[in-house]
C-alpha cells in the first residue's frame, strides 16, 4: 500500500512543497527504502548517502573511476613528509542560502562533525583510533585550509571522499537550530532539500546559487548542473510496483534494477537500461590452513579448473565480464598486469590434482541463496571441480550462518560477496592479514602484507601502481582465493530522461539529467 501511495503522489499534478517550480513534473527516482536522516554521515545508510550527496560537497570527491579529484578545492598539495595537506578553495562558491564559502566554514564543519556528540560515521577514521589522526585543521586565509596529520596516510584523501562520510561535506552553520541541534543540510551542492515526507518521498529542488565546474560529468565531481527543477526520491519498497510505475510513466528512474529483471525491462516500450561495473566483488575463498587446501598445487588445480568466462556469462546473464584481480575492473589502477589471469585448463588442473597428492577427499564449499549470484556460482564451480576429479560438495547456508563461518575462518571453500572498497589497498586489506588475530582473513603471505601496508602509506600514483602489479603476481602464484566478477550498477529509465548513467559507486546522480 505504501508503494502504491507513493506512486500515486508522484503522478499528481498538485505536488506539495513550497519551493516546487512549475516547470513540469519532477524527476522521480525509485528507492527501495526511506532515508534515515538528512545529516551528512550521521544515522545513515546507502539511501541516505545518495540523497545527501546531492546537497553537500566536500573538498575532494571520487571521479568516475574512483580516482580522487578536487571538488570544493581548486587544488591541493601534500608536504614532503606526507603529514600536511593544503587545500586552495575554488572562487565563487556559495552555500544554498547565498552565503559565500570560506575556509573558516570548512574548519567549522570539520569541528562540528569531529565532535563525538555529533556521532559522525567517520569520526573514528580521523581521531587516531583508526589509520589516521588529524591533529589540527587551520584556515590561514579565507581561501586556504590546512589539515595536519600525526603520521603519513596515503589514503587520507580517499577517506575524506567516502560516500558513507558524505564526502566530508561542508555545511553552513545555519544547518543547525539555535540550540545546536540538527535542522537541515545547507550545503553547496546542485540541489537543496525541499521536503521530506517520511515513508513517501524526499523532494530536492534546484540550487539557484550552484557554482558549477567546467568540463564533463565525472563521478561526484566535474560538471554537476541541476537541469530539472525538482528531483523526487520515491520510496517504493516492492520491485514489481517500481517496474509497473516505470512502465506507466509514474517513475522515471529505477536506480538499482536486479540482474534478473534486465531482459524483461528492456522489452518494455519507452524504457532504456544501462549498466556499469562497480567495485563490489564475488570470489571463491579457500582456507589456506585447511589440511588439504594448504597445498598450493591443489589450490592452483582449483583455479585452473574453473572457466571464469563461462561462469560469469551464466551468472550475469551476459551482462558482466570476469575478473580475477583484486583491483576492480573500473579502477584507474586496473592495468595490463591486472588482466593476467589463471588460464582455464582442465588438463593442467588434473595434472596438479595428481601432483598435490589429493586422494578424492570431500571438499565442502559454502554458498547462500541470500545473494543469488553467489549460489549460482557455487553450483557451476561444483560441477567444474568434479569434472577434473575434485570431490566438491555445495553446502547452502543461511547468510548469518555463512557470515559467522567466514568471520571465524571455519570453512574449506566459500563463495563470498564483498562489498565495494574504493581503493585497491582496501581491496587487498579486506582479505589479507594475520589469521591468528583476524581469522576472517584469507591471505597471510608476509611479503604481500608488507606491500599492502606500504601502498596505504604512499601517495605517488606510479609507485602505488607498481606495488599493486607486484601484489597481483604474488596473488596469482599463491592462489588463496579466486575473484570471479565485480558487480554491476543497473539503471532503468524512461526514454524521455536524458543524461542518466550508472557508475562505479552505484549511487544515482540526478545532476546533468534532464527530462523532456
Amino acid at each position: 500500500m505504501l508503494a502504491s501511495t507513493a506512486l500515486a503522489i508522484a503522478g499528481t499534478a498538485g505536488i506539495a512543497g513550497p519551493a516546487y517550480a512549475a516547470g513540469g513534473t519532477p524527476l522521480r527516482v525509485a528507492m527501495t527504502a526511506d532515508i534515515r536522516s538528512t545529516e551528512p554521515g550521521v544515522n545513515r545508510d546507502g539511501n541516505s548517502d545518495m540523497v545527501v550527496m546531492h546537497i553537500v560537497e566536500g573538498l575532494v570527491a571520487f571521479g568516475e573511476h574512483a580516482e580522487i579529484k578536487p571538488l570544493l578545492a581548486r587544488s591541493y598539495a601534500i608536504s614532503d613528509d606526507g603529514k600536511t595537506y593544503t587545500f586552495t578553495l575554488r572562487d565563487g562558491v556559495t552555500f544554498q542560502n547565498g552565503a559565500p564559502l570560506t575556509a573558516q566554514d570548512v574548519v567549522w564543519s570539520w569541528n562540528y562533525f569531529m565532535n563525538p556528540k555529533t556521532a559522525w560515521r567517520c569520526h573514528g577514521d580521523f581521531d587516531g583510533s583508526g589509520a589516521a589522526k588529524v591533529t589540527a585543521v587551520d584556515a590561514p586565509d579565507p581561501h586556504t585550509v590546512v589539515y595536519h596529520l600525526e603520521k603519513p596516510y596515503g589514503l587520507f584523501l580517499g577517506s575524506l571522499a567516502r560516500p558513507d562520510c558524505a564526502g566530508s561535506g561542508v555545511v553552513h552553520r545555519d544547518s543547525l537550530n539555535p540550540d545546536g541541534s540538527w535542522n537541515k543540510p545547507i550545503g553547496t551542492g546542485p540541489f537543496m532539500l525541499n521536503e521530506w515526507k517520511r515513508g513517501q518521498y524526499i523532494s530536492l529542488v534546484k540550487n539557484p546559487h550552484y557554482a558549477n565546474q567546467d568540463g564533463k560529468p565525472d563521478g561526484f565531481t566535474g560538471s554537476k548542473r541541476p537541469l530539472v527543477d525538482e528531483v523526487r526520491f520515491m520510496i517504493v519498497p516492492d520491485d514489481a510496483t517500481a517496474k509497473a510505475g516505470l512502465q506507466r510513466g509514474d517513475v522515471d528512474i529505477i536506480q538499482d534494477l536486479s540482474y534478473s529483471d534486465v531482459k524483461t525491462v528492456q522489452a518494455v516500450k519507452g524504457v532504456k537500461v544501462a549498466t556499469s561495473p562497480v567495485m563490489s566483488l564475488t570470489a571463491l575463498l579457500m582456507q589456506t590452513r585447511d589440511p588439504l587446501l594448504s597445498n598450493v598445487k591443489l589450490r592452483q588445480a582449483i583455479v585452473h579448473a574453473i572457466d571464469a568466462g563461462q561462469l560469469v556469462a551464466a551468472v550475469g546473464d551476459g551482462l558482466m565480464q570476469p575478473s580475477t584481480s583484486m583491483v576492480p575492473l573500473i579502477s584507474s589502477y586496473y592495468d595490463k598486469t591486472q588482466q593476467q589471469a589463471w588460464k582455464y585448463d582442465p588438463a593442467l588442473a588434473q595434472k596438479l590434482v595428481q601432483e598435490s597428492g589429493y586422494k578424492g577427499q570431500e571438499l565442502v564449499m559454502m554458498a547462500t541463496k541470500r545473494y543469488p549470484e553467489t549460489y549460482s556460482s557455487g553450483v557451476i564451480i561444483q560441477a567444474m571441480l568434479q569434472a577434473v576429479g575434485i570431490n566438491a560438495r555445495l553446502e547452502v547456508q543461511e547468510w548469518a550462518s555463512q557470515l559467522d563461518r567466514y568471520n571465524s575462518g571455519k570453512y574449506q571453500m566459500m563463495v563470498f560477496p564483498y562489498s565495494a572498497r574504493l581503493d585497491p589497498s582496501l581491496n587487498y586489506e579486506m582479505m589479507a592479514g594475520n589469521k591468528d588475530k583476524q581469522p576472517r582473513k584469507v591471505w597471510d603471505d608476509p611479503k604481500a602484507l608488507a606491500l599492502i601496508d606500504s601502498s596505504s602509506q604512499i601517495t605517488d600514483t606510479a609507485q602505488r601502481q607498481a606495488q599493486f602489479d607486484e601484489l597481483h603476481k604474488l596473488f596469482l602464484a599463491d592462489a588463496p582465493m579466486m575473484p570471479l566478477f565485480n558487480g554491476l550498477d543497473v539503471g532503468a529509465f524512461r526514454d524521455n530522461v536524458k543524461g542518466y548513467t550508472p557508475w562505479a559507486l552505484k549511487r544515482a546522480r540526478a545532476w546533468e539529467v534532464s527530462k523532456d
